[in-house]
């Protein structure tokens, strides 16, 4: 019985690992990277990169300055914005929303201030590192709701491996400190123990959190039995922060934004502002929402003030002091999203995902070598290992090079160029479309071997592209103290450095041999 049901868990930890795996590995890389998202999408605005970091003026002063913006620019807008700098994003961000013709959808006009000097920066177009965060669990090229359904599905099948993998892992605690190299697929059993068990807490969490973020696309059926209009009239209780106010066509003369920043101000004066948002400006219905920063707590949704614009009178509060459920729910979505970190635990989350993509990557490729070294000389390999083959290739060497590609495309592409944010996802997907069809030709290890040089080569490369074509580099970031873009220099420096060392460890038998024989000979 005990040895049938250990079958029974290890075929279903190898099966429900398997079949959703290649999603799995997109969905931690890309994860993995939003981490960093605001530090990816300052690298990929060089035109930010030579403003003050260091905000010197008050948040008082700032939001006076972008209130008269608004005021003498925009009086007429169906919304202000202003979002005030902090400390991972330097810019204050004044913007507005027209009202829309009949017809027409508006857009919003955004203007992007130096905190300190108050100067108009023009940034170029870019996703930056909202396109990774938006990719790992709304993909790309295909409509929302069936995207969350499948990452929801992969994720599901993700906390029944890591389950069902701790139930058959007899030696948990011993094959922390056990790697054997040089030995076939036990080696990369090895690879695949270790880094499963060195984060296991971190896999666990980040699963179970990474469905709990998307549970009423799962589960909707509780809203449903409470609202009449299920999950939609849900949000709009739990949100009222996001609810529009009805425009009530009556000119609002004298505004009581001041008031309202001055009670604000008075009771919470320790509190940090994000953002405010005001509703019809101009207007008696006006409603100004003031969100207060979340700093380190354990929680996902900012508190906010409403205040009405006529009176200035505080209207209501949100997220303040929420109940033991909505906090439950919060602190799950923040520990997942990792908004409540500071530097040090970001980076640790960072280097756990790198562990998830470890160990996605070490059982896919675990898998093919298994069936592979089962076969005999003589034997042809089924299709379903060719598949899997090429499907190891082009998602482990294939998605780096594509995000290399990304990242290249974010410094050569002319900084005017219309749509150039959709052309850099273009140059992602293209980049690895192009692994993908090589992948399908070629899949030995010497094609391991030659994707391996090409993400070497191009990871080197990028620190050198971007001090080409920036002010800026790895010398220069260090004498400045801007210790985010040093860092993703070094980062792909390191990864070049993994990817050469693969290359080496890719070489043929017949290749290494004679190297080994020249070292001792040496020795």
């Amino acid at each position: 019985m005990k040895d049938s049901f250990f079958r029974s868990m290890t075929w279903l930890h190898t099966w429900v690992g398997l079949l959703f795996c290649w999603l799995l590995w997109l969905v931690f890389f890309a994860g993995t990277l939003s981490f960093f998202r605001q530090e990816i999408s300052l690298w990929s605005k060089p035109e930010l990169h030579q403003h003050s970091m260091v905000v010197q003026s008050s948040q008082q002063d700032l939001l006076d300055y972008g209130f008269n913006r608004l005021n003498s620019e925009a009086s007429d807008a169906a919304r202000w914005w202003i979002s005030l700098p902090s400390e991972r994003n330097p810019l204050l961000r004044v913007s507005h929303l027209p009202y829309a013709q009949p017809g027409e959808k508006a857009s919003w006009v955004n203007h992007n201030l130096a905190a300190d000097s108050k100067t108009p920066i023009t940034t170029r177009e870019t996703k930056g590192g909202s396109f990774f965060y938006r990719l790992h669990f709304d993909l790309h090229y295909m409509d929302r709701t069936t995207a969350r359904w499948i990452v929801c599905l992969a994720s599901l099948f993700m906390l029944v491996a890591l389950i069902s993998g701790i139930v058959i892992h007899k030696r948990i605690f011993k094959d922390m400190f056990q790697f054997r190299t040089g030995k076939g697929s036990r080696s990369w059993l090895d690879g695949h123990n270790l880094s499963s068990v060195l984060a296991l807490p971190f896999h666990l969490m980040i699963t179970y959190t990474g469905l709990i973020t998307l549970i009423f696309t799962l589960f909707p059926y509780p809203a449903q039995t409470v609202y009449e209009e299920g999950v939609k009239e849900f949000r709009k209780d739990f949100y009222p922060e996001r609810q529009r106010p009805q425009q009530s066509h009556e000119t609002l003369s004298t505004p009581a934004f001041a008031q309202s920043l001055d009670h604000f101000f008075t009771n919470w004066p320790e509190q940090p502002i994000s953002r405010i948002i005001i509703d019809h400006p101009q207007d008696a219905a006006a409603v100004m929402k003031i969100y207060g920063a979340n700093r380190s707590e354990i929680k996902d949704e900012q508190a906010v003030w409403l205040y009405s614009g006529k009176t200035g009178e505080l209207l209501n509060t949100v997220h303040l002091e929420d109940s033991a459920a909505a906090q439950l729910y919060g602190g799950m979505i923040a520990m997942h999203t990792g908004r409540l970190a500071s530097t040090g635990l970001r980076w640790l989350y960072f280097l756990c995902g790198l562990a998830g993509c470890a160990m996605i990557a070490t059982g896919c490729v675990m898998w093919a070598k298994r069936i592979r070294e089962r076969q005999k000389p003589t034997q042809s390999a089924s299709f379903g290992l060719k598949l899997v083959e090429s499907l190891n290739l082009a998602a482990i060497m294939g998605l780096p090079l594509a995000t290399a590609a990304f990242f290249y495309a974010n410094r050569l592409l002319p900084v005017g160029h219309s749509g150039r944010a959709d052309q850099e996802v273009l140059a992602f997907f293209l980049t690895w479309a192009g692994a993908a069809v090589f992948s399908a030709k070629w899949r030995s290890q010497q094609d391991w071997r030659t994707l391996a040089l090409v993400n070497a080569l191009a990871w080197l490369l990028l620190p050198l592209c971007n001090a080409l074509t920036t002010q800026g580099n790895l010398i220069s970031y260090a004498n400045n103290g801007q210790w985010a873009l040093f860092m993703f220099d070094i980062l792909a420096l390191l990864a070049a450095a993994v990817f050469y060392w693969q290359s080496n460890k890719l070489q043929p038998a017949q290749q290494t041999r004679p190297q080994r024989a020249r070292a001792e000979r040496a020795a």
